[in-house]
C-alpha cells in the first residue's frame, strides 16, 4: 500500500469528497440497512453499518485504497456506533500490502496513565466491583484511535486525514435514524448516563429515556471535533482544548446532584496524551492447512489464542468428521488455549510473553494430548510453553473474569489486493459513560481489561501499560496472496467467534456468509459453554451434551464481517444478516 502509485489520484479523491459526503448524508436520512452479502470487483467493504460501508466503497470507487477506506468507515462508525467505538477508544489494525506481500499491524490500544498503580482500583484492601471501576474516570485509558488513523494513512494510505473525516462530519451534522440496536444500547446505560449531564444531554430525551427508534440523532459537537482534527491533524485531539477537556472530564467528572452512583476521578494527564504512540508490530502467525494465518500479537491475546487453537486443531481431520465431532474438538482446543491466554498474555513491554512457545507446534501437541472424546472439566490448568520458547521459567497462572464487551469490526479490500482487518472499541457498551462536554464523544473504560483484582498477575495495572485485549482482526493468505479477512466484536467471545468462522469456512465446507450466520458457541475455560439459542435447539447440541458439555444460553455472540478473495479479481464481502440488526457488505462493481 505504498503512497507513490496512488499520488496521481489525489485530485480525483479530493473532487470526490464532496460528492461522497453528500451521498452518505442521503443514506443517513434514509436509515437503510444491509445488504449483508455482495460479490463483485473493484474493491469491497463490510461493517455493521450501511453508512460506514457505503462511505468506504465510495472511497474505493474514487481511487482510494483499502487503508483509506478503512479509516473513512471507522470515522463514520464513530458517529453511528458511539457506544461501541470512537475517538475516545482504541483498537488494532492488521493490514496486507499487495506491493510486497507484507502483513503488518498497528497497535492503537489504549494505555494506562503514568500515575496508575496495581492497586489503583482497590479500596479498603479489596478491588472495586466491576461497575464501580468501569463507570469512573479511573477506567479511562489514553485513547489510541486518532493516532491509529493518522499512522495508517501516513504510512499506507493515499488520502489525508481531513479527506478521510469528511463523510463522517456530514453524518454527524445531518444525523442518522435511530434503530433498535442504538435504542437498546442506550437503554442498558440509562441508570448511569443520567448521572452525567453531558452524557444525558447527548443520549437521553428530556424525560430521561433513550431517543426513540425512527427519530434522527445528530451530534454537531462531534462534527466540530472531527473538523478540528481535520484541520490540525492528530494534534487536534492529543493537544489543545479537546485534550484538556478530556483530561478534566476524567480527573473531575461533572456529576448531577441527583446522581445515584459514586463516580471516582481518574489519573489521565496532558502528558499522557502528548506522549501516546501507536506502534507497528509484527503480526502473530501460524500455518493452518497450508494457509498463512496472521493476527494481532500482544498486547492483544487474539492472534496468539486463535493461533494456538488452530495449531491444536491441525492434528484433527475436521473435514472428514461429523459436524458434532468437529465442534467438540473446536470447544476443547478453545478451552485449553484460553487457559494459556489467562496465564501468559499481557503487554510485551511489561511482561516477556512466551509468544514463540504459545504458537509452536510442539506446545500445541502437548495440549492436544490432553484432549479426549469427552469434555474436560474447567478450569483446566495452563500448559508450559517455555520449553518451546527458547528457555525461561514458568509462572503462576491466574484467571481474570471475562465480561461481554461491545466493539466493532470492519474489513476492506481494494482492486490492487491490499486488505485491512480492523477492530476498535471503547470497551463496554457505552464505555466509561462519560461524554466529553462540548466534544461529543464517550471516554473508554479500557483499563478494566486489566486483571485489576490482582497485584501480581502479568496483566495487572501499571502506569503506561496497555491492557490485554481479545480483539482478533485476522488475515489469511494462500501462497502469499490474500484469501480471507475476518474479525468480530464481542469481548473475549471475539476469539471464539473468529476461530469458529475459520474452521467453518476452511474445514467444514461453509461459505463465508454461512460461516458468519452460523449459530455460535463459545468455550473460554469456564464451567459452561455459552451458545446461541439457535444452536441449543440442534441435534449437535444434544450430542455434545452426551460428551459432557454443559451449555448456557447467550442471545447473541459476536457481529462479524469478512471479505473473501474468489479469484479472477472477484471479491465476496459478508456481514451479519441478523446480529446487531444486520450488517452491510458492498463491492465497487457488482457481479451480474
Amino acid at each position: 500500500m505504498r503512497r507513490r502509485p496512488f499520488r496521481s489520484l489525489a485530485v480525483l479523491l479530493v473532487v470526490g469528497v464532496a460528492a461522497l459526503a453528500a451521498q452518505v448524508g442521503a443514506l443517513a436520512d434514509a436509515g437503510l440497512h444491509g445488504p449483508p452479502t455482495a460479490v463483485g470487483t473493484g474493491g469491497a467493504a463490510a461493517t455493521v453499518d450501511v453508512l460506514a460501508t457505503q462511505a468506504a466503497v465510495d472511497t474505493l470507487r474514487n481511487g482510494g485504497n483499502a487503508v483509506d477506506a478503512a479509516v473513512v468507515a471507522a470515522a463514520v462508525l464513530g458517529v453511528t456506533e458511539p457506544f461501541s467505538c470512537g475517538i475516545g477508544g482504541g483498537g488494532f489494525m492488521v493490514l496486507h500490502r499487495a506491493s510486497d506481500g507484507r502483513v503488518t499491524t498497528i497497535d492503537g490500544r489504549e494505555s494506562a496513565p503514568a500515575a496508575m498503580r496495581p492497586d489503583s482500583f482497590w479500596e479498603n484492601g479489596t478491588p472495586l466491583p466491576f461497575n464501580d471501576a468501569r463507570y469512573s474516570g479511573l477506567s479511562v485509558g489514553v485513547p489510541g484511535t486518532v493516532e491509529t488513523w493518522d499512522v495508517a494513512l501516513e504510512r499506507y494510505g493515499t488520502i489525508s486525514l481531513a479527506d478521510a473525516l469528511a463523510p463522517a462530519i456530514r453524518v454527524a451534522r445531518d444525523g442518522f435514524v435511530v434503530d433498535q440496536t442504538f435504542f437498546d444500547q442506550t437503554q442498558g446505560n440509562v441508570d448511569y448516563f443520567n448521572d452525567i449531564p453531558a452524557t444525558a444531554a447527548l443520549y437521553l430525551d428530556p424525560d430521561g429515556t433513550p431517543h426513540d427508534v425512527g427519530t434522527v440523532f445528530r451530534n454537531p459537537d462531534l462534527a466540530d471535533t472531527y473538523a478540528r482534527i481535520a484541520h490540525l491533524g492528530a494534534k487536534g485531539f492529543y493537544r489543545g482544548v479537546v485534550a484538556s477537556t478530556l483530561v478534566k472530564t476524567v480527573q473531575d467528572p461533572v456529576v448531577s446532584p441527583a446522581a445515584n452512583h459514586t463516580w471516582r476521578p481518574g489519573h489521565l494527564t496532558m502528558r499522557d496524551l502528548h506522549t501516546y504512540e501507536a506502534p507497528e508490530r509484527a503480526p502473530a502467525h501460524v500455518v493452518y492447512r497450508g494457509l498463512d494465518v496472521f493476527g494481532m500479537g500482544p498486547p492483544s491475546s487474539g492472534g496468539s489464542t486463535v493461533g494456538e487453537a488452530l495449531n491444536i486443531l491441525e492434528g484433527y481431520p475436521l473435514s472428514t468428521m461429523t459436524r458434532e465431532a468437529a465442534l467438540h474438538y473446536f470447544l476443547e482446543a478453545s478451552r485449553y488455549s484460553f487457559a494459556d491466554r489467562g496465564a501468559y498474555l499481557a503487554d510485551p513491554a511489561y511482561f516477556d510473553v512466551p509468544l514463540t512457545g504459545l504458537l509452536s507446534a510442539g506446545f500445541a501437541a502437548t495440549r492436544r494430548a490432553l484432549i479426549t472424546g469427552a469434555a474436560a472439566t474447567s478450569p483446566v490448568a495452563p500448559g508450559n510453553p517455555y520449553p518451546f520458547n527458547g528457555g525461561g521459567a514458568s509462572i503462576q497462572a491466574s484467571a481474570s473474569e471475562t465480561r461481554a464487551g461491545t466493539t466493532t469490526h470492519l474489513t476492506t479490500a481494494d482492486r490492487w489486493g491490499n486488505v485491512v482487518s480492523y477492530t476498535f472499541t471503547i470497551e463496554s457498551t457505552g464505555g466509561a459513560g462519560l461524554v466529553v462536554p462540548g466534544y461529543g464523544f464517550l471516554a473508554n473504560n479500557e483499563l478494566t481489561d486489566f486483571n485489576f483484582d490482582s497485584l501480581t498477575h502479568p496483566n495487572r495495572v501499571e502506569g503506561g501499560k496497555r491492557p490485554r485485549s481479545s480483539m482478533s482482526p485476522t488475515i489469511v493468505l494462500r501462497d502469499g496472496d490474500p484469501l480471507l479477512a475476518v474479525g468480530s466484536p464481542g469481548g473475549s467471545t471475539i476469539i471464539t467467534t473468529v476461530l469458529q468462522i475459520l474452521i467453518d469456512r476452511l474445514d467444514l465446507g461453509l461459505t463465508l456468509p454461512q460461516a458468519i450466520a452460523d449459530p455460535r458457541l463459545t468455550q473460554r475455560n469456564t464451567g459452561t459453554t455459552q451458545a446461541e439459542p439457535a444452536f441449543l435447539a440442534t441435534a449437535d447440541a444434544t450430542a455434545l451434551k452426551a460428551r459432557g458439555h454443559v451449555f448456557s444460553s447467550n442471545p447473541e455472540i459476536g457481529a462479524a464481517t469478512g471479505i473473501e478473495f474468489l479469484g479472477g479479481d472477484r471479491l465476496l464481502a459478508a456481514a451479519e444478516p441478523v446480529r446487531r440488526g444486520g450488517g452491510s457488505a458492498m463491492v465497487v462493481s457488482l457481479s451480474p
